[in-house]
């Protein structure tokens, strides 16, 4: 059997009409070479009944402790070379998202599985903050094949983009980091480690960090609006929005140092981090926030692109 390019992993539980939205954005697209696995936990709103007939499509229904596991579960079945998590409720942001994501991991891995001499491994590492790649190992100095490749999103309650940082250094994964529908993951990166259910609202978060500090991934940014997201889940509630700052402390301290911890709190405050994140979640103010934002990003990744060349 031909192995696909993706695995788009939907999991759902009594998610009604929302699941059949986020299907009809996936058969919608241009490109064709993926795969569907529905996770369903055990829906009793028949919204699992009435699944559109493709067989790109495959439905499996058990018993899970939550999203979580029910993606680790879906995770066990995929045969896509690249993992795409995409909620129910969410969709791709147009036809041609797949089409663009396949263009740019196909130009990165054409780069990336070259044999380079040390100085051009060398000019491949971040600009910013030391972190760990494949190709700087001792073991396997010549294999750059896993990768995280992430996007932008749109908000659907606000109606704005919300960019990515362009580059993925210490402090940017500390503070932020683009969302599972913004990222597409090599297969090889859940084969040793899964997500770790322990968390309920941050595992995403922690396999990420794990990925590029402990994994060894690159982190690519791509151009490309990936998903229009729904959000208003558990996590942007009162008691989610708790936890997830809990787990935040929890993970940061296994994958910081006490002293990087430290630093990056003290510069979050004294640039008003807690105002922002009002500002970025208000109906009335997200809009000039996220145009303020994506300025930065923007002017951050031109930088970047004009230092590649000159180098």
């Amino acid at each position: 059997m031909n192995t696909p390019f993706f695995t788009v992993i939907v999991a759902s539980f009594n998610a009604g009409d929302k699941l059949n939205s986020t299907l009809e954005s996936l058969l919608a697209q241009t490109f064709t070479d993926y795969e569907v696995i529905v996770k369903d936990g055990g829906s009793e709103d028949g919204s699992t009944d009435q699944l559109p007939r493709d067989p790109r499509i495959r439905l499996i229904r058990r018993k899970d402790g939550g999203i979580y596991d029910g993606m680790n579960q879906a995770l066990a079945s995929a045969a896509g070379e690249y993992i795409y998590f995409l909620n129910c409720g969410d969709v791709l942001h147009d036809a041609g998202v797949l089409e663009k994501v396949a263009a740019a991991i196909d130009r990165d891995r054409h780069i990336a599985e070259g044999r380079w001499t040390r100085e051009e491994r060398e000019s491949l590492r971040p600009k910013r903050g030391p972190l760990p790649h494949v190709a700087d190992r001792q073991d396997i100095p010549n294999d750059r094949s896993a990768a995280i490749y992430y996007g932008d999103v749109m908000e659907m309650q606000t109606g704005q983009r919300v960019r990515a940082n362009p580059s993925m250094d210490r402090f940017a994964m500390y503070r932020y980091l683009p969302c599972h529908q913004a990222c597409f993951y090599t297969r090889s990166l859940f084969r040793e480690r899964r997500f770790n259910t322990a968390y309920r609202v941050r595992a995403d978060y922690e396999h990420f960090l794990w990925s590029v500090i402990r994994g060894g991934a690159r982190t690519v940014a791509m151009p490309v609006i990936v998903a229009d997201y729904e959000g208003g889940g558990y996590s942007e509630t009162e008691k989610g929005r708790e936890l997830s700052a809990a787990e935040h402390r929890q993970i940061t301290a296994e994958y910081f140092t006490q002293a990087e911890r430290f630093w990056y709190r003290a510069y979050l405050v004294a640039t008003l981090q807690p105002l922002r994140e009002k500002l970025a979640r208000g109906r009335h103010t997200a809009a000039l926030y996220d145009r303020v934002k994506n300025g930065v990003y923007a002017r951050k990744s031109h930088k970047d692109h004009r230092q590649e060349q000159d180098e």
